[in-house]
């Protein structure tokens, strides 16, 4: 029986087998989509405490299925809850239990910049996911990542949208002065595209790009990374074969129409709004060089989260209840609604319905139907983040020996996002690492160097 389970339903079993949740057939159909954040929140953080607190008294009292479920056929749900509740005080329990402590911070400062990455951080406040949890936060709209990270270093911002390379990029001192930063939860996965000008809509062939411009975001992105390890797969070297700029997302249609560039690897977006504007077309979603890749993150100083841990507890809250909600395909056009006024990612509802909804138009006069396009899952795999130092390496971004399973460990609060996922009735992952592909090559995170030392295409140490 689930924790989050109504403990006064007599045809749940209280023993926990199969299904946890009660809503899947099979543990197995349970584990895979409790990964995916796929079992239903519960609809309000009280609700959620009292199925906590009551759960864990009729556990209490009725270790054995077979007294729990005579005392409810006899007596009916309300009636027993009404009898416990004289001997043992649910309501002040619950109420005890939810308050936690306090936010030493009410109103806070949350930078985003204005990309479908976002999702869960924007639609936190036109949806009410910061309300929820007690706080009054103001997201503000943020021109690039350079910005980003430095008013979140300069502390005007409380916490902030970043790319999910950025907090570790930060924490080493790479492009900036090294402050320790942490990730609580990614933003969303998969979720880019590699877009090409509609120029070369017959220069499909990678190798063939030789001496063509692409755009990227950030260098300490997953963008970056990405696109090199696309190219070098192909045969170029990203460093001397291409040339890569970083642009701001919102200004890469531009310079894509104006020539500046042949293409990007950019947020769905920004892809998308290329195609609305019959300047680029869709040369291949970036799931399909790795299904499953992080991007963005919702990442916090180590002072502000020692500073004021219950605020960052209460934010991380809602920012998980935000990510499970963004995760459901039926809710995908309510959101591209909240998200699509000017103060947060001024686009066509249109153009962010394609996007989250994952049926699109590719540019090329096609339709194309992913559902996966973009997907939301919080946890923070210490594994995303081994993989990211690695290419970091490989660019030579840092040099000399690299502790990777520290700096992970450090940066990716999975422990963290675990406990706070479990309390509330989501199923985290019970590992930080895991295996993955990417263009078929096998990452295992416990030998970095090896994969590493694998590539031919790397930037001379």
């Amino acid at each position: 029986m689930s924790t989050f389970d109504d403990p006064f339903d007599a045809d749940r079993a209280l023993l926990r087998s199969g299904c946890i949740c009660g809503r899947h057939p099979s543990a197995a159909e349970h584990e895979q989509d409790a990964l995916q954040l796929r079992c239903e929140p519960v609809e309000s953080r009280e609700k959620r405490y009292e199925g906590v607190v009551a759960s864990a008294v009729m556990r209490a009292m009725f270790p054995k299925d077979v007294a729990r479920r005579a005392l409810l056929k006899t007596l009916g749900a309300a009636t027993a809850l009404s009898a416990i509740s004289q001997f043992f005080p649910l309501k002040l329990a619950t109420e005890a239990f939810a308050e936690g402590g306090a936010p030493e911070k009410k109103d806070l400062k949350v930078g985003f910049i204005p990309i479908t990455c976002a999702t869960p951080i924007i639609m936190g406040a036109p949806l009410g996911f910061y309300a929820k949890h007690g706080l009054n936060v103001e997201v503000v709209k943020t021109a690039g990542w350079a910005v980003i990270r430095d008013k979140t270093i300069n502390k005007e911002y409380d916490a902030s949208h970043m790319l999910a390379p950025m907090p570790i990029a930060i924490s080493l001192g790479l492009g900036a002065q090294a402050i320790p930063f942490a990730v609580p939860a990614i933003e969303n996965i998969n979720g880019q595209g590699i877009t090409l000008s509609i120029k070369h809509k017959d220069r499909r062939n990678p190798a063939d790009w030789k001496g063509m411009k692409f755009a990227i975001p950030f260098d300490y992105s997953m963008h970056n990374y990405l696109l090199r390890y696309y190219l070098a797969e192909h045969g170029l070297d990203p460093d001397t074969d291409v040339q890569l700029r970083s642009v701001p997302p919102p200004e890469m249609v531009a310079n894509l129409r104006a020539d500046n560039i042949d293409g990007f690897l950019a947020p769905d977006n920004v892809c998308q709004r290329a195609i609305y504007d019959g300047v680029g077309f869709m040369h291949i979603l970036s799931k399909e060089i790795w299904d499953g890749h992080p991007c963005c993150s919702f990442a916090a100083s180590r002072e502000f989260i020692t500073g004021s841990p219950n605020s960052f507890t209460a934010l991380t809250r809602a920012i998980l209840d935000a990510t499970a909600y963004a995760s459901k395909a039926e809710n995908r056009k309510q959101i591209a609604e909240a998200i699509a006024p000017a103060n947060y990612i001024n686009a066509p509802v249109t153009v962010l319905e394609q996007v989250l909804t994952g049926t699109y138009a590719d540019g090329l006069g096609g339709i194309k139907s992913d559902p996966k396009r973009v997907d939301f899952d919080p946890f923070p795999w210490q594994s995303f983040a081994v993989w990211m130092l690695t290419q970091m390496k490989r660019w030579g971004q840092i040099k000399g020996d690299v502790d990777y399973k520290s700096i992970a460990e450090q940066v990716y609060l999975a422990t963290d996002t675990r406990k706070a996922m479990a309390e509330m009735g989501l199923v985290p992952p019970s590992s930080s690492y895991k295996s993955f592909s990417v263009m078929g090559k096998t990452f295992d995170p416990a030998k970095p160097d090896d994969y590493l030392n694998s590539f031919k295409i790397r930037k001379s140490s």
